[in-house]
């Protein structure tokens, strides 16, 4: 799992304000969504503002230690899943993406 730490700006003023967590080789991700208050399965935005060479100095990839202190500093104390519970969260977004994807006509 690769953690990414999301700043607001190329500075870093005010310390970080986003956590993406990614399994690169599977193309799958989560964030910290601040408007639902909880972690969501988003890989779409994750590879979309990694790959941008216009935010390269807007993140930085940190260790797990790392990434659970940021978690809860973002969150306002939510605490980073356990990577078996990232693990389940892609699965259950990858499942849920498929069945919307397949209903389309």
């Amino acid at each position: 799992m690769t953690y990414y730490v999301i700043y607001r700006n190329d500075e870093r003023a005010g310390g970080p304000a986003g956590l993406f967590v990614m399994d690169v080789g599977e193309g799958k991700a989560i964030l910290w969504d601040h408007r639902s208050g909880g972690w969501a399965f988003d890989p779409a935005l994750v590879v979309r503002f990694v790959n941008d060479y216009r935010n390269d100095d807007r993140y930085e990839t940190v260790d797990r230690a790392a990434a659970e202190r940021v978690a809860e500093t973002i969150s306002g104390g939510a605490e980073l899943p356990d990577e078996d519970d990232i693990r389940a969260m892609f699965a259950a977004g990858a499942s849920a993406a498929g069945s919307q994807s397949s209903g389309q006509p």
